[in-house]
């Protein structure tokens, strides 16, 4: 029986769970979902220190000529007081002087000799950053199930981590099954077809930072699946394509059985890619996409992408949507949610000119996709339509509706 697109979301969650961790080098954790907390250790700055190249001096100087007989730059050890009627040049970054009560600017100041100008206005504290007033010890930086992207790798720096405990990333395993498939390296005749499946969820799981291998194209007989299954089942996740509809040549959900395979959900109310199954076998889960190039790819953007993100322990997990204008109207079919690839432009969604569940150029075309309801059976332009990227992800922390009504 077919479940819905929020049961079948809902149990690929519940059933899911996240990889194991290791620890790495921050320089390779670039794409790794923390598996830690993150607490400041170091005040940063870790001491009272100049803004601008200028001049330290005390705030009542205001249109004061002093005296300026040392400098100080930055990394400099030693303590340095600053002493009435003078002023100590000073570069950026370096430490704040005893006695420094505001720093000026190099290009605010008159200099003649060592004899150096202030100018007639001057804030008390100005240019001078204070110690631990971007990050104080103690400060939460981190969490776990945060994805590292480089502005996150900066905060681990600047405390000095040079390792952290990270979630292993998710092993995908690909194969696709059927005897008209080749490869894009073999030569085709003219009763068969390049496999497009494989090469395309491949690069996309790559894409959601995943460590994928290609098992092969199995021929549509138990005794090759069955192959192709046992070469996968080191794997966090097996996805395959084709083979799991009805016809007298699909054997992918037959063979499965034969290897303890715990069935999760067989078929969703979604058009297309209706036949897709998910499953288990022991640690390893199973999703089964259609053959259809585009059904299998928009298929996989919804069901594979949330299973991916479920694996990888990211607490952003759930898939969001943008809010844009649909560019011109579309007369829909009712009677299923349906998936729709097409175009975002930032402010409009424009539904590809042609799509179809066996077409692959509406995948190269399109960036996005929207998801109608079942019950719609027209679509005005300017209606406000939930977008769905497939070039980037955008995840939330709550589970919120897919679906355009």
């Amino acid at each position: 029986m077919a479940v819905t697109v929020d049961k079948a979301l809902d149990l690929i969650f519940k059933n899911v769970q996240s990889n194991s961790s290791k620890l790495l080098p921050i320089e390779l954790a670039l794409g790794h979902v923390l598996a830690e907390d993150i607490v400041a250790t170091h005040n940063l700055p870790p001491f009272d220190n100049s803004a601008m190249d200028g001049y330290a001096i005390k705030a009542g100087d205001v249109g004061a000529t002093l005296d300026c007989d040392h400098t100080i730059f930055a990394g400099d050890k030693e303590e340095v007081r600053l002493i009435a009627r003078n002023c100590i040049k000073i570069m950026t970054g370096a430490r704040i002087p005893q006695g420094c009560e505001a720093i000026v600017p190099i290009e605010d100041v008159t200099v003649s000799g060592n004899k150096i100008t202030m100018p007639e206005t001057i804030k008390p504290a100005q240019h001078i950053r204070l110690a631990g007033e971007d990050i104080q010890s103690g400060d939460h930086l981190l969490s776990k199930g945060e994805r590292l992207y480089a502005h996150q790798i900066t905060l681990l720096a600047s405390q000095g981590i040079s390792q952290v405990k990270v979630y292993k990333k998710p092993r995908v395993a690909l194969f696709a099954s059927g005897n008209e498939l080749k490869m894009h390296f073999e030569q085709v005749e003219g009763h068969q077809l390049y496999n497009t499946n494989t090469p395309t969820i491949m690069a996309r799981c790559q894409e959601l930072g995943c460590e994928v291998q290609f098992i092969g194209t199995a021929h549509d007989s138990l005794d090759s699946i069955h192959q192709h299954i046992a070469s996968a089942l080191d794997s966090d996740l097996i996805i395959t394509s084709g083979g799991v509809s009805v016809g007298d040549a699909d054997y992918t959900k037959e063979a499965f059985s034969a290897f303890e395979y715990t069935g999760i959900f067989e078929k969703i109310e979604i058009k297309p890619g209706k036949p897709t199954t998910f499953g288990r076998i022991n640690n390893t889960y199973v999703l089964n996409l259609p053959g259809n190039p585009l059904a299998a790819a928009l298929i996989f953007e919804i069901f594979g992408r949330s299973t991916i993100n479920a694996l990888s322990a990211v607490n952003e997990k759930y898939i969001n949507t943008i809010t844009a204008k649909l560019a011109k109207p579309y007369q829909c079919r009712p009677g299923r949610n349906t998936l729709i690839p097409g175009n975002f432009d930032g402010e409009f969604f424009t539904i590809c000119d042609k799509y179809a569940p066996g077409m692959v150029s509406p995948l190269a075309t399109g960036n996005a996709l929207i998801f109608v309801d079942a019950d719609v059976s027209q679509l005005e332009a300017g209606t406000e339509v939930k977008v769905i990227s497939t070039r980037f992800s955008f995840n939330a922390l709550e589970q919120k509706s897919l679906i355009t009504k």
